[in-house]
């Protein structure tokens, strides 16, 4: 009987703090609101898998309309890459989410990328990203990027020369990412000479193939082979950045010839310099960035010119005007970059169709409701390119594809975003503006062409790539 009181007390205990506990997460819940509708999927992988497979298949559009409709909402849970996220659609999330980077969100990305780039973890992702984007509005903005267009001209001519002249097929993929990570190499760190590229441009593919794969460390893996070529294409950079000091503190390097010494002669606030395995980070960032979206629109681009004869010949049309105002050899300067209006309205609609960015993650920084919905701290946040592209409330027949919804004043805000938007738009818009105008000149130019596959379709994994790479079967033009 001694034990049995002081065992009944203390079962009580635990059954009213058990209550109380309950009654309490209760009453917060209704404070803070209900969570949006949808479901978790399974455990761990939740969604995940249906996720991607839309995208594998070619319509990751689906996968968020197809809940969009379920739910009666442009806001919906679910769990992507092992976390519980919400999706945020329309112009409406769009702008929610923009306007309120480092208030309300931050950027997020998985794990895998914070091992990749190793000096990442040192601060936050939101650290970060403000550090970077302190450092690159004056080297990528309009007026500082004038002064490429020409150097952007020159490789284009090689790229052709070496890789589409005189060939009779092509597989254009594998050509555009060749041709953005040349200019990638020689506009950030001055490194043009096709061999020490092509060095640096195959382990390079080996870690954009890894970057977002599962991030399983061991031998055989994607993520291992990543993390093995990121080391190695570190060390090229370091040994680039080494050199580099030397160069500008003898006067053998210029202080505006790329970003590589723009970031080793821009100090923080407190006069801080980087540290160079820093620079090499965050220049192997920004090569990731300024290669897989290019290379991805320049191929759709390829794709739809061949299926649409039409746009087509308006594109080659403008171009060879332009051309013709030209004196033999005289390089593409901005007033050209001015004239091709058109082109520039096609390669919107393809990036309309096929978005290079198909959105992008944030994570919430405190508790917040949007659209009398609980958002809670912690949760993933996922915004889609794709619930306003191809939604017909902002683009009417969204399938169709119609450059003209570019001309004027074009789309409403934050419904065309293929480069994000907000303080995270991506800082290399206008740079690669020029590179897939620069890209198109010279095509249109040269060939006609055909798909070899004419249903090949444009996947997403995670990037929009042709299923098949994409091969062509050339037409050159007469001269």
């Amino acid at each position: 009987m001694e034990l049995f009181y002081p065992s009944l007390l203390g079962f009580f205990i635990v059954i009213v703090s058990l209550l109380m506990h309950l009654l309490f997460f209760s009453s917060k819940q209704k404070a803070a609101g209900k969570l949006p509708p949808g479901r978790t999927g399974l455990p761990v992988i939740g969604e995940s898998l249906e996720f991607l497979a839309t995208g594998w298949k070619g319509h990751p559009e689906k996968f968020i309309f197809d809940r969009i409709a379920k739910y009666s909402s442009n806001v919906f849970k679910t769990n992507l890459l092992g976390s519980p996220a919400v999706v945020f659609c329309g112009s409406a999330g769009n702008k929610f989410l923009f306007s309120n980077e480092n208030k309300l969100v931050q950027a997020w990305w998985p794990n895998s990328v914070n091992k990749v780039f190793p000096s990442s973890t040192q601060t936050s992702s939101k650290e970060e990203a403000i550090i970077l984007r302190k450092m690159l509005p004056n080297f990528l903005k309009a007026e500082a990027l004038h002064r490429y267009i020409g150097i952007m001209d020159g490789i284009a001519q090689r790229h052709f020369a070496a890789d589409w002249d005189n060939k009779e097929q092509v597989v254009v993929f594998p050509l555009t990412k060749r041709y953005t990570f040349w200019l990638a190499c020689r506009l950030f760190v001055s490194v043009e000479d096709p061999n020490h590229v092509a060095k640096l441009a195959d382990p390079f593919g080996v870690l954009a193939a890894g970057l977002l794969s599962v991030p399983i460390d061991l031998p055989g893996t994607p993520f291992y082979r990543a993390i093995k070529a990121s080391n190695f294409i570190r060390t090229e950079l370091i040994s680039i950045i080494k050199q580099r000091k030397l160069d500008l503190a003898e006067g053998k390097a210029s202080p505006t010839q790329d970003i590589l010494s723009h970031m080793l002669l821009t100090s923080d606030e407190n006069g801080k310099f980087m540290h160079e395995h820093d620079v090499a980070d965050k220049i192997l960032g920004l090569l990731v960035g300024g290669h897989d979206t290019a290379s991805s629109a320049c191929a759709s681009i390829v794709k739809y010119l061949a299926q649409l004869p039409d746009v087509y010949q308006r594109v080659y049309q403008e171009q060879v005007e332009i051309a013709k105002s030209k004196a033999p050899g005289e390089l593409l300067n901005w007033e050209d970059i001015k004239k091709m209006k058109y082109s520039w309205c096609v390669a919107c609609e393809v990036m309309r169709l096929a978005p290079p960015l198909q959105g992008a993650f944030r994570e919430a920084l405190t508790d917040f409701m949007y659209n009398g919905f609980s958002i809670p701290k912690g949760w993933k946040i996922y915004w889609s390119a794709n619930s306003t592209h191809k939604n017909p409330e902002f683009f009417p027949d969204p399938q169709k594809f119609d450059p003209s919804r570019f001309e004027g004043s074009g789309p409403a805000p934050y419904t065309f975003v293929p480069f994000g938007g907000g303080p995270r738009m991506c800082p290399g818009k206008e740079y690669a503006r020029l590179e897939i105008l620069v890209f198109m000149y010279h095509l249109v130019r040269r060939f006609k062409w055909e798909m070899v596959f004419p249903d090949e379709k444009i996947v997403v994994d995670p990037m929009p790539n042709p299923e098949k790479g994409l091969p062509i079967r050339l037409f050159p033009h007469k001269a």
